[in-house]
C-alpha cells in the first residue's frame, strides 16, 4: 500500500494538519494538505499545505520567506490528522502567523471575550509586498 492510502482524507480528499515547533513545542498553526501537498512536503523537507481560499498549493513562506524545515511527520491514531514538527524559519523567532506573530494561536479567552495576548514581531505590511 501507499503510505499516502494509509490517510483518511476528507470528502474534499483534504487531511487537516497542525504545524508544531519542534523546540518548543509551540502549536504555530492549523491548515489543510491534500495528496500532493503531503507528498511534497515529504518530498521538499518543508511544508507544502493546500490552500482552500486560493484554492492552490501553497508552500509555506513563498511570499513571506518564513519556509517551514519539517524534522518529522506524524499520522494519528484514526489516521485523518497530520502533525508536522517544523523548525520555523525566515524571521528571529520564528513568524508563522501572516499577523506577523510568532504563532496563528496568539488570542485567549479572557473575561468572556477573546484578547490578543502575543505581540506582532513584524509588521504584516513589510512582510507581505
Amino acid at each position: 500500500m501507499n503510505w499516502l492510502d494509509a490517510v483518511k482524507w476528507d470528502r474534499d480528499g483534504l487531511v487537516p494538519v497542525i504545524a508544531q515547533e519542534q523546540g518548543s513545542g509551540d502549536v504555530l498553526m492549523f491548515a489543510w494538505m491534500n495528496r500532493e501537498a503531503l507528498a511534497r512536503t515529504a518530498e521538499r523537507g518543508e511544508a507544502v499545505y493546500w490552500s482552500r481560499s486560493r484554492q492552490r498549493l501553497w508552500h509555506k513562506g513563498e511570499e513571506s520567506g518564513h519556509i517551514q524545515k519539517v524534522h518529522e511527520m506524524r499520522l494519528d491514531c484514526d489516521n485523518d490528522v497530520v502533525l508536522l514538527k517544523v523548525t520555523q524559519l525566515g524571521h528571529e523567532p520564528g513568524i508563522a502567523c501572516h499577523t506577523g506573530r510568532h504563532a496563528c494561536f496568539f488570542q485567549r479567552y479572557e473575561d468572556g471575550a477573546w484578547k490578543a495576548v502575543d505581540p506582532v514581531l513584524k509588521d504584516p505590511e513589510s512582510i507581505y509586498k
